[in-house]
C-alpha cells in the first residue's frame, strides 16, 4: 500500500518542523541518535575516506557532517527545503565535504540525476517511516550505486515501535520481592498503516508515520534487486534512573531501532 496523496502535506509539515527539530537534535543529535542510530549506521557502512556517498532525507545533516568528518564525499538529500538550508548554515570539518540538495526521495528522475553508478553507498537514517512512498527510491538506489554498493538505512523497528504498540509497566509480587517489568503489548503489524504522532514532544506539527511490516519493507529491498546482508537491532543501556522511567532505556531487551545493509546484486532482470 502506499500513500501518494500524503506526499506534499509530509514535506510541508518538515519544512514546518524544520527549525524546532535543529534545535532539539543540535550538532550532535539526541539520545537515539548518538546511542543507537549512528553507531549502527557506522557499523553496517564500513565507511572509508575518499568514498562518495550519498544521503537520503538528510534533516539537518548531522550525520552527513559526521561522515565528512571521516573523509567521506557527501551528497545530501531531503525533501524539505527548510532543513536543506538549515544543514547549510552549519560547518563541515575533517578532509571530506557535504553538498546539498532538495530532492524527494520518490522522484526517481532526481535521483538518477546525481549520477548512476557514482556512489560507494547510500544510507537513510530514521525517515523510511516517515515516507508515503518507497519503491522510487529503491529502485533508483540500484542505478546510483556502484557494483557491490551498500545501502544502509535505520528505522523505528517496526516490530517494536510502531503505531500497534503500546509500552507497559507492570509490578508483580515475587516471594515478597516487588519487581518492575517492562515490556510492549502489540496488537497490529502485518497490516500497512498510517498515523500521525509526535517525534519530539513540543514540535509543531504532527508528523505521518508510514508502517511497513518486515516482510513488506525487506519485500520490496529484494525486489528492486537488493540482499541483505547485515542486520543490527541496538538498544539502550539499562537504567535505574527515575527520571527515566518511560524512557526506552527502562525497555533494555526492546530494540526500538532496526539498522539494516543491503546489497546491490546487479541481475539481467535489474
Amino acid at each position: 500500500m502506499e500513500w501518494h496523496e500524503l506526499r506534499d502535506e509530509v514535506r510541508d509539515i518538515w519544512s514546518e518542523n524544520a527549525a524546532f527539530w535543529d534545535e532539539k537534535m543540535g550538532e550532535a543529535g539526541n539520545d537515539f541518535f548518538q546511542w543507537l542510530v549512528a553507531p549502527s549506521a557506522e557499523r553496517l557502512l564500513e565507511l572509508q575516506p575518499g568514498w562518495t556517498v550519498l544521503e537520503i532525507a538528510c534533516g539537518n545533516g548531522i550525520f552527513s557532517r559526521r561522515m565528512a568528518a571521516q573523509g567521506v564525499n557527501v551528497v545530501a538529500t531531503d525533501v524539505s527545503d527548510a532543513m536543506i538550508e538549515i544543514a547549510k548554515s552549519r560547518p563541515v570539518s575533517g578532509s571530506g565535504n557535504v553538498t546539498y540538495h532538495v530532492i524527494d526521495a520518490a522522484d526517481y528522475e532526481a535521483l538518477l540525476a546525481l549520477g548512476e553508478g557514482r556512489f560507494d553507498a547510500a544510507v537513510c537514517n530514521m525517515a523510511i517511516m516517515d515516507m508515503p512512498v518507497i519503491d522510487p527510491l529503491f529502485a533508483a538506489l540500484g542505478k546510483l550505486l556502484k557494483p557491490g554498493g551498500r545501502f544502509v538505512f535505520t528505522l523505528m523497528h517496526p516490530c517494536f515501535n510502531s503505531a500497534g504498540l503500546t509500552r507497559v509497566t507492570e509490578e508483580t509480587d515475587e516471594g515478597g520481592v516487588l519487581r518492575t517489568i517492562h515490556s510492549v503489548k502489540v496488537n497490529q503489524y502485518h497490516t500497512p498503516v498510517t498515523h500521525v504522532g509526535l517525534a519530539i514532544v513540543g514540535q509543531p506539527k504532527p508528523q505521518h508515520y508510514f508502517h511497513r511490516s518486515l516482510s513488506d519493507l525487506l519485500g520490496r529491498c529484494f525486489r528492486a534487486g537488493f540482499a541483505l546482508n547485515g542486520l543490527e537491532e541496538p538498544v539502550f543501556p539499562a537504567t535505574d534512573d527515575p527520571e527515566k522511567a518511560r524512557a526506552w532505556a527502562k525497555f533494555s531487551e526492546i530494540p526500538p531501532v532496526l539498522a539494516a545493509r543491503l546489497c546491490w546484486m546487479a541481475t539481467a532482470e535489474h
